[in-house]
């Protein structure tokens, strides 16, 4: 299965291959640097092939990119965040 993903304003987006939006996961700025990550949802019938994993990816490098936090207040998002190492520096303290 293959999407794309994109940045809109407060969101990265997954789009199928026909371009219907198959998930997204929402944020917002608390300060000047900190990014909440407040909701991750995928469409039912595209649940299981990685695209949440992928949506709070893209957050974090926008994150580490522009030497940001992240507070996770959605819990798919706090469980990706804080069981990765990689992903360590990143999360607010």
């Amino acid at each position: 299965m293959s999407f794309q993903i994109s940045e809109e304003a407060g969101r990265f987006v997954a789009k199928d291959e026909d371009g219907l939006e198959v998930g997204e996961v929402t944020f917002t700025r608390n300060g000047d640097k900190v990014l909440v990550i407040n909701h991750t949802g995928v469409d039912p019938a595209y649940r299981g092939h990685g695209i949440a994993g992928e949506l709070v990816r893209h957050v974090a490098e926008k994150a580490k990119n522009e030497g940001l936090k992240i507070d996770p207040v959605c819990t798919y998002a706090k469980k990706e965040l804080e069981t990765d190492p990689k992903y360590s520096g990143i999360l607010k303290n």
